[in-house]
């Protein structure tokens, strides 16, 4: 289905995309810092549906063609210091849109996804509002404890960067982080990661929006506590050769979440690459089940 656009609150307008049978099961796919809905591909999507989910991706604020907010990001030294000043809005407010699209749009409670950042707001989405979820899977994401999951040192001058200039100058800049973070055990699609950088830039020009997110994710601080809490049955899944959030962070999410499962990848970093997806996808499919059978929506 095209793209659309549904209003979850009175200052936000989330832009999302569906795919598969709107009578089946909702999955909820939430991506992260940066990164706009197309970051779930488009194979990826049609593979889930095809295992009986109706899968909604969207765009979080700040990124793509939903509200982009007024404020500076972080300066270097707040990020370095983790000062929350900057902060427009928290992990939690970023939650209760997801819950916004899931009622406006009808179709909850879902079986939620999330990746990095992505992986927090569900968390969060599943602490606060138990009623929404289903199930949730945690991918290649943490706790916010700032003891786990922290990146390797030589990635921090990304986040200090000032952001490219121009279409060639934003897309050769994303291609170089996935070179840096993306796996290196399992085969890169690299013209997969070249058209997302490309449709990226055409569909956001807001260099300041992920400055706004990542300063969100540091105001939001540890969430262990709140991870007790989780009732859904829930999947984590980590690569092994992962840099940008290293693996103590899906171990750390693991262990703080009551009955959570930890499906370590070998050789997948921070990234989604073909050749891991039949794996994510049966055992996303597996912790849906877990959740038991439930009835089948009514059409609308």
């Amino acid at each position: 289905m095209p793209e659309q656009m549904c209003r979850v609150s009175d200052e936000i307008e989330l832009c999302y995309e569906t795919f598969g049978d709107p009578l089946k099961p909702t999955a909820l796919l939430v991506m992260g810092l940066a990164t706009q809905m197309i970051g779930w591909p488009e194979e990826f999507c049609e593979e889930l549906a095809a295992r009986g989910f109706y899968v909604v991706r969207f765009d979080n604020r700040d990124v793509g063609r939903s509200t982009h907010v007024k404020g500076r990001p972080p300066k270097p030294l707040e990020l370095l210091t983790r000062s929350s000043k900057p902060a427009r809005y928290r992990l939690s407010d970023m939650a209760d849109d997801t819950s916004g699209l899931l009622r406006e749009l009808g179709v909850g409670p879902a079986h939620v996804i999330g990746a990095s950042m992505g992986g927090m707001i569900a968390q969060t989405l599943a602490a606060r509002h138990p009623e929404d979820v289903l199930s949730l899977t945690s991918i290649m994401s943490t706790t916010g404890n700032r003891w786990k999951g922290q990146p390797a040192l030589r990635l921090y001058p990304m986040f200090l960067r000032r952001p490219a200039e121009g279409r060639e100058q934003s897309i050769e800049r994303i291609m170089k982080v996935f070179e840096a973070i993306g796996s290196r055990g399992l085969p890169k699609d690299m013209d997969l990661i070249r058209d997302m950088a490309e449709r990226s830039y055409d569909r956001d020009r807001d260099p300041r929006g992920p400055g706004r997110q990542l300063a969100a994710v540091t105001a939001s601080g540890d969430r262990t506590e709140e991870l007790k809490r989780i009732k859904a049955p829930t999947l984590v899944i980590h690569g092994t050769d992962d840099r940008l959030v290293r693996p103590s962070g899906g171990r750390a999410t693991a262990a703080a979440i009551p009955g959570a499962e930890l499906l370590n990848i070998k050789g997948m970093g921070h990234d989604l690459p073909r050749a891991a997806w039949t794996r994510m996808i049966a055992a996303i499919a597996e912790n849906a089940r877990r959740a038991g059978d439930k009835p089948a929506r009514e059409a609308a």
